[in-house]
């Protein structure tokens, strides 16, 4: 038997609805897809009504999805998602110390061999250092990071990060394998360390801005806690840096 994912609405109003997806779920049917469960389908249901997906999460992140009610909406936030107008902010937790702010502007390969440009920022928000070998260094180091994709590509900060040799932990397609099997030993973590945390935009009927968050999951904070980073102080020093 499926056992379904309690799914937290985080906004709804009559033009668009905000939710804190789970890691593991992804947000609707694709071609390739072999999945059973989708979190599209769970929120019609949920919701009663058509809904509009204006974006998406990948897979494995959790965190902030948004989705609109009516086309109007839908094309209003597309319009906005387009002209980069939406202010996106994430969690992650990466292998090794990074500096403590940075830019990574790399255009990434896109289907059909499209050519995209890329822009991520990034900012650390803490560090930690465990008594755990990795060859070839005798510990292993890790970083808390604020990030904000300035465009939205693809798997864009999973392959930003591994692009400065810091990848996110987790990450089976872009991560350190040795690096995610010290998480899955010492904390029993088997997700991905990727949390879209917030997200600021314009609300359609032109009422002015709406800033949406989702809480850090269990999974998540049970790493943080365990490294010593109080991730409540992390997140309000990275919202108070701009």
């Amino acid at each position: 038997m499926t056992i379904l994912p309690d799914i937290e609405i985080l906004h709804r109003d009559d033009r668009l609805a905000a939710v804190s997806k789970p890691s593991g779920i992804m947000v609707h049917r694709t071609g390739i897809s072999t999945d059973r469960v989708f979190l599209a389908d769970l929120l019609r249901e949920r919701l009663g009504r058509r809904i509009w997906t204006v974006h998406r999460l990948d897979r494995a992140t959790s965190g902030v999805l948004l989705v609109a009610l009516d086309r109007d909406a839908a094309a209003e936030l597309g319009r906005q998602f387009q002209a980069a107008a939406i202010t996106k902010r994430y969690l992650a937790v990466v292998r090794g110390w990074t500096d403590d702010q940075g830019g990574i502007d790399k255009p990434l390969r896109a289907s059909r061999n499209r050519i995209q440009e890329a822009s991520t920022h990034y900012r650390s928000l803490a560090r930690a250092e465990l008594s755990i070998p990795v060859p070839p260094h005798e510990t292993s180091r890790y970083s808390l990071l604020g990030v904000r994709p300035l465009t939205g590509r693809m798997h864009q900060i999973r392959r930003h990060l591994n692009h400065i040799a810091h990848p996110i932990i987790g990450d089976v397609n872009h991560g350190d394998r040795r690096h995610n099997g010290v998480f899955r030993a010492r904390f029993g973590c088997h997700r991905l360390l990727l949390h879209a945390r917030s997200m600021t935009l314009d609300h359609p009927d032109g009422t002015g801005p709406l800033r949406l968050e989702a809480g850090l999951p269990r999974d998540f904070a049970m790493v943080t806690d365990a490294l010593g980073w109080n991730a409540d102080v992390a997140i309000a020093t990275d919202d108070e840096s701009d």
